[in-house]
């Protein structure tokens, strides 16, 4: 999804400007999509949430299926328009990114160069004329920041699980347009596993505001089959 991310500076994005999403053409190819804790009741009546192994920061991350092979975004329309009343907040920030800068704790509010949504005739500016951030930016900052730090509280969900041993391999085979499908790679979370918590660590679980999260994932694995079904019908179409 972003090709050239560049950190926003006054001087070089002065006459920057930043156009609304009007489709989501830029997400057809985006088969996964992170989603923070906050998001898990709403992404598991659509989508499968399931969780993949980032080896480069050694933890588990929830993302959600939006597709059954790689470069496959099921929910994108070839007019652009996204097939589901929920778009994963990590979608919506497009073209915006916020990424660790050189200096310890510090952020760069960064956007893709190479994105449509990027003009200098059109969209909302960055820069006010005297170099102020303008509203526009302010509130990508923001709205950045919010995802910022749901994040560090998915992260925090994520490592309690690992340490209760509760990711396990998810293999599944799902019969998709061309034949069955086998996901791997993926990670969900073992009932058998959450079940034999001890009273104390179930207690944690529920003052730590995790079960609910717990529970959506594994009620949204079910939506597989709507995965299945997209593909099968847009084929046939």
């Amino acid at each position: 999804m972003f090709e050239n991310v560049v950190a926003i500076h006054s001087q070089t994005h002065a006459q920057t400007r930043v156009k609304e999403i009007t489709d989501f053409a830029f997400a057809r190819g985006v088969h996964l999509a992170y989603v923070a804790l906050g998001e898990f009741a709403r992404v598991a009546a659509i989508y499968p949430l399931v969780f993949v192994e980032d080896s480069a920061r050694d933890e588990f991350r929830p993302v959600a299926l939006l597709g059954l092979r790689p470069n496959e975004n099921l929910f994108v329309d070839t007019s652009g328009t996204w097939q589901a009343a929920y778009v994963p907040a990590v979608i919506r920030r497009y073209p915006f990114a916020l990424l660790r800068s050189e200096q310890e704790g510090q952020f760069v509010v960064c956007l893709d160069a190479d994105s449509d949504r990027i003009s200098v005739t059109e969209g909302a500016p960055l820069f006010e004329s005297d170099g102020a951030p303008s509203v526009a930016l302010e509130n990508a900052k923001r709205y950045l920041t919010e995802l910022h730090q749901l994040e560090m509280v998915t992260s925090a969900f994520c490592a309690w699980c690992k340490e209760q041993n509760m990711f396990t391999p998810l293999n599944v085979r799902v019969q998709g347009a061309q034949g069955a499908n086998d996901l791997t790679g993926c990670y969900a979370i073992n009932e058998e596993r959450l079940n034999r918590l001890s009273d104390e660590r179930f207690l944690e679980m529920r003052t730590r505001g995790y079960l609910a999260g717990i529970y959506a994932h594994l009620l949204s694995l079910s939506q597989m089959d709507r995965l299945a079904k997209l593909q099968r019908d847009q084929t046939a179409g």
